[in-house]
């Protein structure tokens, strides 16, 4: 029998509500609580955007657990980028976790209002990203922004998402309900 795995992003979209700023401490103290609680994954942060999330992953790079992986969190290579040359896939190796939780468009719309590009140069930065990743030997989960909104505005475009991540060796699909 298969068994649901739990994923916590207190550490990281928690965050994000006003008022809330885990110190590096906190954060460490959550980890450690949600392993004792039996949970499978807790995302740290994002390794590119500040200084806290770094220390974070220094620091958690010490520990060990019992059960929780610790993943890092980011975003396919930037469009016109090659893989090599992102730096924000860098932070994700450079964070030292063995599982990366990487956010890709999964909404058409998103692709060509927010990112600004094309469905095809969108799909190319989900394989490019998860392949580099895979080949520097992590775990990648593709989290897929939008999905739901995308499956209303363009089913077969957002099945595509998750399809070239699966194929370019994204081991878990996350379909998110990024509106709510």
């Amino acid at each position: 029998m298969r068994r649901i795995e739990i994923y916590d992003t207190t550490l990281r979209d928690g965050a994000q509500a006003e008022g809330i700023s885990f110190s590096v401490h906190d954060k460490l103290a959550l980890t450690d609580r949600l392993d004792q609680l039996g949970f499978d994954f807790v995302e740290g942060g994002y390794p590119a955007s500040n200084e806290k999330d770094l220390q974070f992953f220094q620091r958690v790079a010490e520990k060990s657990f019992r059960r929780v992986k610790v993943c890092a969190f980011g975003m396919t290579r930037r469009k016109g980028t090659e893989p090599d040359k992102d730096r924000g896939l860098h932070a994700l190796l450079d964070s030292g976790t063995l599982v990366i939780a990487l956010v890709g468009k999964a909404s058409a719309f998103q692709v060509t209002e927010v990112l600004r590009t094309d469905l095809t140069e969108n799909l190319a930065m989900i394989d490019d990203s998860v392949r580099f990743l895979v080949e520097a030997g992590r775990e990648v989960i593709f989290d897929s922004e939008h999905f739901f909104d995308g499956w209303k505005y363009d089913a077969e475009y957002a099945v595509k998402t998750i399809q070239t991540a699966a194929r370019a060796g994204a081991c878990r699909i996350v379909l998110c309900d990024t509106n709510g």
